[in-house]
């Protein structure tokens, strides 16, 4: 198996279970609202599913994405971009550190935002740094930039009173997931060629 399955089984691999276990908790969790309510609600001190949340939901979810990361870096040959993608899933993993429902201000609820902001800061200056690239194939470039457009969209919907900040919450994370899916599956689709990803030759 080469570095671009390996690379594109972990991103797919993070996808379902990230999605199957949201559902699963979810459904499971008295009062959890998908509209209402953020996904961090799932793990959160006192939840019934808590654990199983943390440690499977954001800690396995964020340690896949953090492989998937560093190994597409390799794969695009660009180690920055390899950590600044893996940056998002170590703060992904880091979520799983549970917020205080009733302490917004706790030690754990502070350490749980920042983390996931540090992620998703990585997250884009990696996006930025493929957009940017002359390296790269227009495929890469243009989905880099799309995805970067789509994580700003739901914030204007949310500044423009469409949607609740949860729902903005989630729709952001659906753009992530959904880059890292289309990403997996177009390593898989073209596992034997390097042509489609980086432009000019080393």
């Amino acid at each position: 198996m080469g570095l671009r399955q390996i690379t594109a089984y972990l991103g797919i691999t993070s996808v379902l279970i990230f999605g199957i276990t949201l559902v699963i908790i979810a459904n499971l969790t008295p009062e959890f609202s998908y509209l209402e309510d953020y996904v961090s609600k799932l793990g959160a001190q006192g939840q019934p599913y808590a654990m199983w949340w943390n440690l499977i939901g954001f800690l396995l979810v964020g340690t896949l994405l953090t492989g998937f990361g560093l190994f597409y870096g390799q794969v695009i040959k660009d180690l920055w971009v390899g950590i600044f993608l893996a940056l998002f899933g170590v703060g992904f993993a880091a979520t799983a550190l549970p917020i205080d429902l009733a302490v917004s201000e706790s030690a754990f609820s502070k350490a749980h935002v920042v983390a996931i902001c540090l992620g998703l800061a990585g997250w884009m200056f990696g996006l930025a740094r493929m957009a940017q690239s002359k390296r790269l194939g227009k495929s890469v470039r243009y989905s880099a930039n799309i995805a970067a457009t789509l994580v700003v969209l739901p914030i204007f919907g949310f500044a423009a009173g469409l949607w609740s900040m949860p729902v903005t919450h989630r729709l952001v994370f659906a753009v992530v997931f959904g880059w890292v899916a289309f990403t997996s599956v177009g390593l898989l689709a073209n596992s034997d060629h390097t042509k489609d990803l980086i432009a000019v030759p080393d």
